[in-house]
């Protein structure tokens, strides 16, 4: 039937790109194709590079309709990567293919030119993927509202903690997938590459009435900012270095600059106010602007940039 809805929605399609959507080999879409004509179906195969298999005759399928689990996975059709992550691969696309075949064929053709013209990439650059074996059960416990148990890395000690908690949705962000769940009352976010072990309970719970997860992950990331900057630095900047800020810092970071941002002194240099998590990360980060920053202030942080600069000349023999 999927094939069928695909070969109503493209004029002309060959056996290696039913092979490639649909996760089978070539053989098995010629033997698909035979049983499809044998049954009536009026297909036409053209040899050679340029061809491929199309319908005859105006034929049309009628299984537009969206089962449950296709009209579910609606909302990840932009996003290939995402639903093969959650195990949904098939499912959208056969959600797609119906989507595709009930349009009129002006808007069928702009969406084909839409989709070979834009593809999403989410993860950043030089990021380092995550393994998620348990993602797929995470997501069966969130749309079963099922509870899980599960043991659990994270920065603080005791490093690894056993929880129950009721999961309530998933967010993908810059690549990296996170659990939102409730625990003892309190919700938070986990990432699902630091489960160690998960087991998805009988037990179900009911989920708050009131809670929106888009809501609660945009309060949390602005909440996450103010908790993690627990201090300021103030700094000169070279020019350039204002030109690269975006580039090298985070949000938080580039805002504040802007907003503290003094007069250009003689030099064109200006001075600003910046958040800092601590003085070990706030060295790291100016390193990275090299020699078109001034510290003036903590003195601890001035004095620690200091002994790191000296202790590299040493390595350099400078």
């Amino acid at each position: 039937m999927s094939i069928l809805l695909m070969l109503q929605t493209r004029r002309r399609v060959t056996a290696q790109e039913l092979a490639d959507v649909f996760e089978v080999s070539v053989r098995t879409v010629y033997r698909d194709m035979d049983a499809l004509s044998a049954a009536g179906v009026p297909l036409y195969g053209e040899p050679g590079h340029d061809g491929g298999y199309r319908l005859l005759g105006g034929f049309l399928v009628r299984l537009n309709g969206l089962t449950e689990g296709e009209a579910e996975s609606l909302f990840l059709t932009g996003l290939p990567g995402a639903a093969a992550d959650l195990g949904l691969g098939a499912i959208v696309t056969a959600a797609e293919l119906k989507l595709m075949s009930a349009l009129p064929t002006e808007l069928r053709d702009r969406a084909e030119r839409f989709a070979e013209r834009f593809h999403l990439d989410a993860p950043p650059w030089y990021g380092e993927e995550d393994r998620t074996p348990y993602l797929t059960a995470v997501a069966d416990a969130v749309w079963g509202e099922r509870v899980v148990r599960m043991r659990y890395f994270r920065w603080a000690e005791p490093h690894e903690v056993t929880r129950a908690v009721e999961p309530l949705g998933l967010v993908l962000k810059a690549g990296h997938w996170y659990l939102v769940a409730r625990s003892e009352g309190r919700i938070r976010p986990y990432r699902i590459s630091r489960i160690l072990d998960l087991q998805v309970l009988e037990e179900q719970f009911a989920r708050p009435r009131r809670f929106a997860l888009a809501e609660y992950w945009q309060t949390y990331l602005e909440s996450f900012d103010e908790r993690r900057h627990q201090d300021t630095a103030t700094i000169r900047l070279s020019p350039d270095a204002l030109a690269s800020l975006p580039d090298l810092m985070d949000r938080a970071v580039v805002q504040a600059a802007r907003d503290t941002a003094t007069a250009a002194d003689s030099d064109g240099w200006i001075q600003v106010t910046i958040p800092i998590e601590s003085i070990d990360r706030a060295v790291a980060s100016i390193l990275r602007l090299g020699a078109d920053v001034e510290v003036l202030a903590p003195a601890d942080l001035r004095e620690r940039l200091t002994d790191t600069l000296t202790a590299m000349t040493r390595i350099y023999d400078i």
